[in-house]
């Protein structure tokens, strides 16, 4: 039995069927909360519970996702859902938040944990961090090269944890758990599983210095395409990876179907072949790889896993399936389209004409009829641009439609059946070898599963007699034993034991299979269903100290705006490690030395930055010999962004704060953070002013809250700044980053674009946040720090925006009064939730 596992989405139950009967290892699902694909069908608890003995029945695992954060009054709900999730059920949990993984992890100690790539691991530092969450499985980042997903897989295998990879599927251009984009813009937060998918809008790449638009490929400059690594797979199974992930909660069952049976048949290949020594690389066929692209394709990418980061992994042009290309017109004739067509193509299937004029789709009516090569494509009234050389892709297949059956893929048993005369009748089953295919594919992990002690199904009948008119011939008894239509199993060999001229009623033989059958069922559930709770014991909670005095603090990326905030009254600097070395100075947005004559004024505490990858493989840091932590010191404070970061600064024994990247929305991932050597946490810009006061009561940490500046919206491996043309990847000298840059979307608004030493891009909202005006309400709700945020401002910005704030606390705290909020600003989710 292999242990490489194939995991499978499940976003509904046709989808789970299909997912088990093309032969995955294991399902991920969500329930109607919590979970970061909320527009899917989903599961209820009673689902669930069917769903979870469909697929135990099968030896598939099934997982629960739980990766959205939770707000402070869910707790109880969250932690109650998984309890009833667990007990019907669920093997494992997948867990975006920290305060919910950490006490799953103590109040549900037999279920496994599994850390979401939303929790952003992307470094030895992260998985140390799981483990100490108490996590079986690390989902790792989409971002990180194949060196390094081997250098993380043997970090996790020595805490005795395992590591799971995205294999296929859609790709996010922002690191996972770290768009904000969705519900700035429109209130929907990727972070609560209900992302407008901004990402595939159209946008315009501008100079803001110039005012000019800039060339790009396309107009989907944030859009992605799709991962595709059934040709890496021998790559990923020498790298150690335990469990290769298909994504598609969204998508259809015969998507599921056919992408899933492609991995399963290309994995068991590459298994064969590394269990055999062969030295031949195993690779998909092309009959593979079109399945693969009529199934759903924005186009194909190996991305990150080969190091690449540039134009060649974006669909500028497409966000949305291009399907699989047939061939091209090759002349329009009275109302037909002749294409040269590289498949058969049949009635019901869709297929799109890529037209100088667009897109445009037409579903076949009819088997289109082929002569010389060409199918005779009957046209109408949409597509009568439609013309000669035009490309021509299918993107829905009528074939490979998704044939649903609850009952497959079957379990296969073998009989035994037992008629002695003055002896009940008795009947067993136990598990069969299979035939080949999926069936031999369910025995094998049953069988892993049991094999110290095979399960089998016992149950007996009345008292056998002497025939009195005809007697019970074995062909009888096995007619009447394999009728197994209605169940999930199929008999694969029967052995009939009977004494001569012995009766028996036939449906005496039904009843003892139907029983039979039964206890073999619940022999192959048992432990897996219907389980018991731990009794829930209260939480140590830690003490908490007095908040000590409230400040105003400044984010410098650039000495002049660092020193005019310290003049203006700033309690604290941070400057971003990115920008503290020589020459990385940025100003609004764009790259100066200018402003680093004077340097940074003492006392500025390292900000370390939200994407920090060790310095191995392919990954930025090891390219230009970069390691922000050089500027970290034990005993001092410094500011991370991720729970591996907190991990690090822990293990030196650093004065740690937390930023906002690893969101702190309920009071349990405070003290997780408390636990993990937090000092102070900046909350979550996505929590309003009410779950701002819910988590504050009874903090272990001091808070902060920005009340000033731009929001960053994203974080991106890929720069923003190489649409405009080719890219030498020579970040420090850029003459790109020397002017300010952003996209622009449809309504006009303008999202400035800033990329990094390490060539990351960071977007950022289009309005300003202002809640200065709502210090008061802040102090009220126990909030003790406030943050200006200068990195879009020059000096005398910075300087207004910091001396404003100072005011506006000395106010607050001497008579309660507020300040007026600035025209043209968005107070955030303070008073809007988000959904």
């Amino acid at each position: 039995m292999n242990n490489v596992e194939l995991l499978a989405p499940a976003g509904n139950v046709a989808a789970l069927h299909a997912a088990v009967s093309a032969g995955a290892d294991a399902v991920y699902l969500g329930l109607e909360a919590f979970n970061a694909r909320r527009g899917a069908d989903n599961f209820t608890i009673e689902t669930l519970e069917q769903a979870c003995a469909y697929a135990h029945l099968r030896g598939v695992s099934v997982y629960v996702t739980m990766n959205t954060v939770v707000l402070p009054q869910e707790m109880p709900e969250a932690l109650e859902c998984a309890r009833q999730a667990y007990r019907v059920g669920a093997d494992a949990f997948i867990v975006q938040d920290i305060g919910l993984a950490a006490e799953l992890t103590r109040t549900l100690p037999e279920a496994r944990l599994h850390v979401s790539t939303q929790m952003n691991t992307h470094s030895a530092a992260g998985i140390r961090a799981a483990a100490r969450l108490g996590a079986a499985r690390v989902t790792l980042a989409r971002e990180l090269s194949l060196g390094e997903v081997e250098e993380l897989a043997a970090c996790a295998a020595a805490y005795d944890m395992e590591v799971e990879t995205f294999a296929h599927g859609a790709l996010c251009v922002c690191y996972s758990g770290q768009c904000f984009m969705s519900s700035m813009i429109g209130g929907r937060s990727a972070n609560r599983g209900m992302c407008a998918q901004a990402c595939r809008l159209p946008y315009e790449l501008k100079n803001a210095a110039l005012r000019k638009d800039l060339p790009s490929p396309g107009e989907h400059l944030l859009s992605p395409q799709d991962l595709c690594t059934v040709d890496l797979l021998p790559d990923l199974v020498r790298a150690g990876v335990s469990s290769l992930k298909i994504e598609g909660r969204m998508k259809s069952p015969e998507y599921v179907a056919s992408v899933t049976a492609v991995y399963r048949s290309v994995l068991d290949r590459v298994l064969a072949a590394e269990e055999e020594g062969a030295s031949a690389r195993v690779a998909a066929t092309k009959g593979e790889h079109d399945e693969l692209a009529a199934s759903f394709s924005r186009g194909f990418t190996t991305a990150y896993l080969e190091g690449e980061r540039g134009n060649d992994i974006m669909s500028y042009q497409r966000p949305n399936n291009r399907g699989q290309f047939v061939g091209r017109v090759s002349a329009v004739r009275d109302g037909h389209a002749l294409v040269a067509s590289s498949c058969r193509l049949v009635a019901g299937d869709v297929v799109e004409f890529w037209t100088k004029k667009g897109h445009v789709a037409l579903t076949l009516a009819d088997t289109p009829p082929v002569k010389d090569g060409l199918a005779s494509l009957a046209l109408d009234g949409k597509t009568r641009s439609v013309r000669a050389s035009d490309r021509v892709f299918r993107v829905r297949s009528a074939e490979a439609a998704f044939a649903d059956d609850a009952l497959e893929p079957r379990v296969p048993v073998s009989g035994r059946v037992t008629l002695r005369q003055g002896a009940p009748l008795s009947m067993e089953f136990t598990l069969a070898q299979g035939e080949g295919g999926l069936a031999r594919t369910v025995s094998a992990r049953l069988g892993a599963r049991f094999a110290s002690a095979p399960p089998s199904g016992y149950a007996e009948g009345p008292v056998v007699e002497a025939a009195r008119t005809k007697a019970v011939t074995a062909q009888d008894v096995r007619a009447h034993v394999d009728r197994l239509g209605s169940t999930p199993f199929v008999l694969e060999d029967l052995s009939v034991d009977l004494d001569e001229g012995v009766g028996i009623g036939f449906s005496a033989i039904h009843h003892c299979r139907a029983a039979a059958l039964e206890s073999l069922q619940d022999a192959l559930l048992e432990g897996r269903r219907r389980r018991s709770l731990p009794r829930v014991k209260d939480r140590d909670v830690a003490c908490v100290d007095p908040v000590k005095a409230c400040l105003v603090a400044a984010w410098a990326t650039n000495p002049v705006c660092a020193r005019a905030a310290k003049r203006a009254g700033a309690d604290v600097i941070y400057v971003p490690a990115l920008n503290y070395r020589r020459g990385e100075a940025v100003i609004a947005g764009q790259l100066t030395g200018t402003a680093e004559q004077a340097g940074y004024p003492k006392q500025c505490v390292i900000a370390l930055p939200v994407i920090d990858h060790d310095p191995c493989g392919d990954a930025r840091e090891a390219q230009v010999d970069f390691d922000p932590w050089r500027y970290v010191k034990p005993g001092k404070p410094a500011l991370v962004e991720s729970l591996g970061a907190l991990q690090r600064a822990d293990e030196m024994g650093v004065l740690a704060e937390v930023g906002p990247h690893l969101p702190a929305t309920n009071q349990l991932a405070l003290h997780v953070l408390h636990d993990f050597g937090a000092r102070r946490a900046w909350l979550s810009p996505e929590l309003t002013l009410r779950q701002i006061e819910d988590v504050a009561a009874g903090s272990p940490l001091e808070l902060g809250v920005t009340v000033s500046g731009s929001q960053e919206l994203m974080v991106t491996e890929h720069c923003l700044l190489m649409s405009q043309g080719p890219c030498d990847q020579q970040c420090d000298a850029c003459p790109r980053r020397r002017s300010p840059h952003f996209l622009k979307d449809r309504k006009g608004f303008e999202f400035p674009v800033v990329t990094d030493a390490l060539g990351r891009s960071h977007l950022y909202n289009s309005v300003a946040l202002d809640v200065v005006p709502a210090i008061p309400d802040l102090l009220a709700a126990g909030i003790s720090a406030f943050l200006v945020d200068t990195t879009l401002m020059n000096g005398e910005q910075a300087a207004q925006a910091v001396g404003r704030a100072v005011r506006a606390l000395k106010v607050a705290q001497a008579d309660g009064n507020t300040l007026a909020k600035l025209p043209d600003t968005t107070s955030g989710h303070l008073y809007r939730g988000v959904s």
